[in-house]
């Protein structure tokens, strides 16, 4: 719905002698905007009006004379809205006219330049006080909002934002609904999603077998449910997640059995940050990110002896936490255990599960009951992630509170899509200044990822309102998105260019930055096909968006069976001793079918060499005693992590081990041998692990030393899954910085494969520039 066109302020008409015509973008609409324009030009008396447009929000302000309306446009600036974000504003001296007052006016229709959509909003303060008021007309009703909170990019179908173009256009608004949305001066004017019991989504509490459990409260009879241990499938804003009592040990280890899931961490949400106090530390900067609109997971220090039940986060340090921020959640959390086991519903980094139907056909035989709503999800998103080191928030996995809001870049170009990489997959569109980058997809190894990943690409299309030039995507002949963009998805073909793993990775760190020049990138991660076909991931890059130099890497190893090896550090830790040793110690591997293992190794079969710091993470693992089988993606890291500390200790022997093709290897053979060593004398876990750190540290920064040296360049770029870790992060910051080095940290792109598509659509335009001499390495 849109605000009558004669909606204005009583008493102000004029024929002034000065109007200007204002375009403002960015983050400007479902927010409040033009409400606050409203009431800012009645305040200051002006005439005129507002509407919003594909690509922005346009406003016609008239006054007396210039210096008061460029006083209206400073405090357009000063006083916009919290959750907005103005990215530009462009004003154009007009022609005056007879004016009545000042009013806002219908949305234009969409053209070709579609505006930012906002992303979903944790429940503000006000909306938190009416939900709990006896007296307010919504108290206890769950789906409450306002312009300043509440469901946006997981409801919107098209642009723009609209109600007629989101999810909720089936509930039609009741009198007094209708009366709060068409009213600029009511918080809830155009609040799209707005409405109440009377009006809008309502909510069901089903058994396993879907069975409708007919109770006065479904809500208060699932709290009942979860208090008693039973699992419940919750449909929260951008999916489904599966909850349980999280101080409950049994509830916990029968939901992992259910759901297949043994040793993964478990998210949580707790009732308040009071309570959060009891189990995990919690600073300042971790407690904004937790309060902050979007409502991050954050990664906590866990207290000791606070009583939570291992099975949360199995051998980690950290555990993943989150505040209520719907209002369903908040209901939920008032009446229930005041810690909750808050898990996405899915399987297998598949997308997490949307409909109702569906959820009662795959989690029937995981949940025990579904508490269910009857909002349509228009896109699926899962909660972001994030952790904070080196004094920042750090984004894991950007998602839920961040998607589909707009990076700045350096610079304009082409329209490029970056098709991410094939594990932790996102997709990025470049237009203009802006890069959008796409919520969490998953792994695309099966075919509900790889629908729901077209699916988000033709939706990254209509809210940007381009169509690609190219389609930048990852240099692995087996990368399946590749197809995906070019084919199947009703798309005309593109034209697709091939980008190297981690020459992606130090362009998505730079473009974060905004950064053009030249620099050192420190690339650590668990593989990513090199352009001399071998698996690379413990890599020192020197370039820009145009090209690098692979400078140095760790001396490549076997690696036996490839990418099985990800989930079983014993082979890697395999494949470092015969590199070492020329063997496999028998007392090293008994028990692991070594005398095979040796033979595949000795005749190179399906051995690929590989210079993984992943895997070199996961080696040590093995060999200090702490895992042999990864039952997730990084667990043998984490658990090699936790066991370490920062403490002053002397690195393992770390060096040059020669070159070849201008490579310089770092030599990994000392290392291991001291690993070795220290294993066998039943030195402690933690001191392995820790020395291992220093090491790994020290290493690169000789390296990058040295190519600093070599280049001229002082500014170092840190990414790759690795530096997820806060203890080698922190370590390689403050090493580097003591050598003089500046270092460029992600912050909010992820630094592990989730941030890729970034550096892939930036490289893309950058290739489509200068086709005569960049990328030549994807031509070989």
């Amino acid at each position: 719905m849109a605000a009558p066109a004669d909606q204005g302020a009583e008493g102000v008409t004029s024929s002034l002698p000065c109007r200007l015509r204002v375009m403002v973008r960015g983050t400007v609409q479902g927010v409040g905007f033009r409400p606050f324009v409203y009431r800012l030009a009645r305040e200051m008396q002006l005439a005129g009006m507002v509407r919003n447009e594909p690509d922005g929000v346009r406003i016609e302000v008239q006054g007396r004379d210039r210096d008061e309306l460029d006083g209206f446009l400073q405090r357009l600036r000063d006083e916009a809205p919290a959750m907005s974000a103005i990215r530009m504003v462009d004003v154009e001296e007009i022609a005056s006219c007879t004016s009545a007052g000042f009013s806002i006016e219908s949305s234009s229709l969409p053209g070709d330049s579609p505006p930012s959509i906002p992303p979903d909003l944790a429940t503000c303060s006000s909306c938190r006080r009416e939900l709990f008021d006896p007296e307010d007309r919504r108290y206890r009703y769950p789906f409450i909002n306002c312009t300043a909170c509440g469901p946006r990019f997981t409801i919107t179908e098209a642009v723009p934002y609209d109600r007629p173009n989101t999810t909720m256009r089936s509930f039609q608004l009741c009198e007094a609904c209708a009366g709060e949305y068409d009213d600029p001066l009511d918080r809830r004017f155009h609040a799209q999603p707005n409405a109440c019991v009377a009006c809008g989504p309502g909510f069901s509490l089903v058994d396993a077998g879907g069975n409708g459990i007919d109770v006065p409260d479904p809500l208060e009879r699932a709290a009942a449910m979860l208090r008693d241990g039973m699992i419940v499938a919750l449909k929260g804003i951008g999916g489904f997640h599966l909850a349980v009592d999280a101080s409950n040990s049994a509830a916990v280890e029968r939901l992992r059995i259910r759901k297949g899931r043994p040793r993964k961490p478990f998210a949580v949400m707790v009732r308040d940050a009071g309570l959060l106090e009891r189990y995990c530390w919690c600073s300042m900067e971790e407690q904004q990110a937790l309060e902050s609109p979007a409502a991050p997971v954050v990664l906590l220090r866990k207290r000791a002896g606070a009583g939570l039940p291992e099975a949360l986060a199995p051998g980690n340090d950290r555990l993943g936490v989150m505040l209520p921020y719907s209002p369903l959640h908040l209901l939920l959390l008032a009446s229930s255990p005041g810690l909750l086991v808050m898990t996405s519903a899915n399987f297998s980094e598949e997308p997490i599960i949307t409909d109702n139907q569906e959820a009662l056909r795959r989690l029937g035989g995981i949940a025990d009951g579904f508490l269910m709503h009857d909002r349509p999800i228009a896109f699926p998103c899962d909660d972001s992630v994030g952790i904070v080191m080196e004094s920042g928030f750090r984004l894991l996995r950007r998602s839920r509170g961040y998607v589909p809001l707009p990076l700045a870049l350096a610079c304009g170009g082409a329209a490029v899509l970056g098709a991410g990489a094939e594990l932790k997959s996102t997709l990025c569109m470049v237009r203009g200044h802006e890069a959008f980058l796409s919520q969490h997809i998953g792994d695309l190894k099966n075919e509900p990822s790889l629908r729901h990943y077209r699916e988000i690409a033709t939706h990254l299309e209509r809210l940007t309102g381009v169509h690609p030039e190219i389609v930048a995507c990852d240099m692995h002949p087996a990368f399946c998105g590749r197809t995906s963009q070019t084919q199947g998805s009703g798309r005309q073909a593109v034209p697709v260019v091939q980008v190297q793993h981690h020459h992606a990775h130090l362009v998505s760190c730079l473009a974060e930055h905004r950064y053009e020049e030249k620099a050192i990138g420190i690339i650590l991660d668990g593989s990513g096909y090199g352009t001399d076909g071998t698996v690379w991931g413990g890599e020192l890059l020197v370039g820009d968006a145009a090209g690098f130099e692979r400078f140095a890497a760790l001396h490549p190893v076997p690696l036996p069976g490839g990418d099985a090896a990800a989930m079983r550090p014993w082979r890697a830790a395999a494949g470092y001793a015969f590199h070492a040793f020329g063997e496999l110690p028998a007392d090293l591997f008994r028990g692991y079918e070594w005398e095979g293992m040796l033979a595949l190794l000795k005749t190179s079969v399906n051995t690929p060499l590989a210079s993984s710091c992943g895997r070199l993470f996961d080696a040590v693992a093995y060999f200090a005693g702490l895992c042999d089988e990864n039952s997730y993606e990084g667990q043998a890291a984490v658990e090699l992590m936790s066991a370490s500390d920062e403490g002053t200790v002397e690195p393992y022997a770390f060096g040059f081990d020669g070159q070849s093709n201008g490579v310089r290897y770092l030599a990994v053979t000392p290392l291991i041998a001291d690993v070795v060593k220290a294993a066998r004398l039943g030195r402690p876990a933690g001191e392995i692990g820790s020395r291992f750190h220093r090491t790994v540290v020290e290493m690169f920064v000789l390296a990058a030393r040295e190519a600093s040296v070599v280049s001229g360049i002082r500014t170092v770029a840190l990414s790759g899954g690795v530096f997820q870790n806060p203890l080698l992060t922190t370590m390689m910051v403050r090493s580097l910085e003591h050598v003089g080095m500046d270092v460029l940290l992600h912050g909010c792109v992820p630094c592990n494969d989730g941030g890729i598509s970034l550096g892939q659509a930036v490289i893309g335009r950058e290739y489509l520039k200068k086709k005569s001499c960049a990328l030549q390495y994807q031509e070989k």
